[in-house]
């Protein structure tokens, strides 16, 4: 990202720092605490999880040595000892927005209802929040959004997730004057809609991931999450519920992502969609309307047209993440956000029949997977979005295998902050969509 570390040096240089508390120290959160190890004009100042041990594992793995750590739950302790060089180890992630000595907040639990108290709690005490969480931001983002806009603080999703790396590419093409057709990433596993913690168990524990996490990616969720915050940053669509998902190489995307009459699988241009086939990475198809333009593109060997492809072979994930943590702190911009409100969703579709007074689990679990789906379909079919999903749902009713879950299925047997939000930004819909 051309200028940051310019700007880092010189924040170093003059004694400064980007104080970034972390929310959850689980395999996101320790490569992003080793990563910001080596960098300069940023530190690590606060790590809350449940399992303390976890924390302080994150800092030894980033050569924090054990005397420089300390665990507290006391807001004044912990502010002290940050002023005084140490690193804070904590169970409680409300404390650490909170903080006086904490600039940004980088949520990476995963979990959406976390993710929207963390986002809240960092907008209420003004600092900048970057989600490693994009299931809350599918679910709240555009009222999260909102809130940090009015609050002058920035909200962002991460570099390095699959999101914000399309988003960088596109950015660039859509800059320089390219007509975008598609915007996708590649699938890294086949897709198993019936996929679970248990069927996912021993891939799991071989790669040290967990069963439900790696469940989610296997059943198509994260993947439907992913290109639902595209779609909400940029005005593309799906452009069939669940996507096209072809299996495809990389030189067949171009003639692939084109309308139908020009032989491709398109019924529309400006798409969100994935690829079994390509990964790990991201691309945009684009073209152009000057002719000048596809003559420059043929000699620099991008193809014959009239589409084309940009690529990108990789994303690192969490140890991108500094760089939107510095985005936000010395730029005051987004990596990735919700700019059009809510053009897609990702929706709660039956893993299994489930039957009435059955409670769902979460994303990743047993009862259900996401299918993401246009926000005007969603609303047609009253469907109930992946991201509120969890025990405290009970089914009124029978739900077939495959059949989406709505809001008319279901019963709310208690209060969820995210439940409420969602409410909230449903009732603010139409000022949340800004462009």
């Amino acid at each position: 990202m051309l200028g940051v570390k310019k700007r880092l040096d010189a924040l170093h240089k003059d004694g400064g720092c980007i104080r970034v508390g972390l929310i959850g120290a689980g395999q996101m959160g320790r490569g992003l605490i080793a990563q910001i190890a080596g960098m300069r004009g940023m530190r690590v100042v606060a790590a809350a999880d449940l399992f303390p041990e976890n924390a302080r594992q994150a800092f030894r793995r980033a050569d924090v040595p054990e005397a420089a750590m300390k665990e507290t739950n006391d807001p004044d302790k912990a502010d002290n000892w940050i002023a005084g060089g140490r690193a804070v180890v904590t169970t409680d992630a409300v404390m650490v927005p909170r903080l006086d000595n904490v600039d940004v907040i980088v949520d990476a639990t995963g979990i959406p209802d976390i993710g929207a108290q963390m986002a809240c709690e960092a907008i209420q005490h003004g600092k900048h929040i970057v989600m490693l969480n994009v299931e809350a931001d599918v679910t709240v983002g555009p009222l999260l959004k909102r809130l940090a806009d009015e609050a002058g603080v920035v909200y962002t999703g991460s570099a390095g997730d699959e999101p914000g790396a399309i988003m960088e590419l596109y950015e660039f093409a859509d800059t320089l004057g390219f007509d975008v057709i598609a915007l996708g990433k590649g699938k890294n596993n086949p897709l198993n809609l019936q996929a679970n913690p248990d069927t996912a168990r021993a891939e799991a524990l071989q790669k040290g991931s967990s069963p439900k996490m790696l469940a989610s990616f296997q059943d198509g969720t994260k993947t439907m999450v992913e290109m639902t915050a595209v779609a909400n940053a940029t005005g593309f669509v799906p452009d069939v519920p669940g996507m096209h998902g072809r299996k495809a190489r990389l030189e067949e995307l171009p003639r692939l992502f084109s309308l139908q009459e020009q032989g491709g699988i398109l019924q529309r241009t400006k798409v969100v969609d994935y690829i079994d086939g390509v990964a790990p990475g991201v691309f945009v198809v684009i073209t152009s309307t000057m002719q000048e333009v596809h003559d420059t593109m043929k000699y620099l060997k991008m193809g014959s047209g009239p589409h084309y492809l940009l690529y990108r072979p990789y994303h690192l994930t969490s140890l991108e993440t500094p760089l939107s943590v510095a985005r936000a702190y010395l730029m005051k911009e987004a990596t990735i956000a919700p700019e059009y409100g809510m053009v897609a969703e990702t929706v709660a579709v039956a893993k299994k029949a489930l039957a009435a007074g059955e409670a769902l689990d979460g994303i990743g679990g047993f009862t259900a997977y996401g299918r993401i789906v246009t926000a005007a379909d969603k609303q047609a079919m009253n469907a109930l979005p992946i991201g509120l999903i969890g025990p405290h749902i009970r089914l009124k009713r029978p739900v077939a295998l495959g059949e989406v879950i709505t809001y008319d299925d279901v019963e709310f047997t208690e209060s969820t902050l995210i439940g409420r939000l969602r409410e909230q930004m449903d009732r603010e819909a139409a000022r949340l969509a800004v462009r």
